[in-house]
């Protein structure tokens, strides 16, 4: 089992920043995929990017590249979310997830921290 919680959501003007935690605890795997998602409302959840504990394999929406970055603290085993250049679409609640090696299904999630942009 693995335990993920999120934090650093917040109220932001477009144009600014915030950066996401994501802690994770219990039985982590250095071949695990972490991953962001996040959900507008209304709309259905969308991935935002991913990454593994190894560093090895790092994925991007295209709607987020060359904005949002993800890191990874191995030692804490906290993820990270940096957002920059944030727009008002970019409101969201945002969650982590936890996706075993050889799994098409992140099997375990956060609780989600809402991000609100406003213009």
């Amino acid at each position: 089992q693995v335990q993920l919680v999120e934090s650093g959501g917040g109220l932001v003007q477009a144009g600014g920043s915030l950066k996401l935690s994501c802690a994770a605890s219990g039985r982590t795997l250095l071949s695990d995929t972490m991953g962001w998602f996040r959900q507008a409302p209304g709309k259905e959840r969308e991935f935002v990017l991913s990454t593994t504990w190894s560093g090895r394999s790092t994925y991007y929406a295209d709607s987020v590249k060359g904005r949002f970055t993800i890191s990874r603290d191995n030692a804490k085993t906290t993820v990270y979310l940096q957002l920059n250049s944030l727009k008002p679409e970019d409101t969201a609640v945002y969650y982590c997830a936890c996706r075993r090696n050889g799994r098409n299904e992140y099997d375990y999630w956060g609780q989600g921290t809402q991000v609100t942009v406003s213009s």
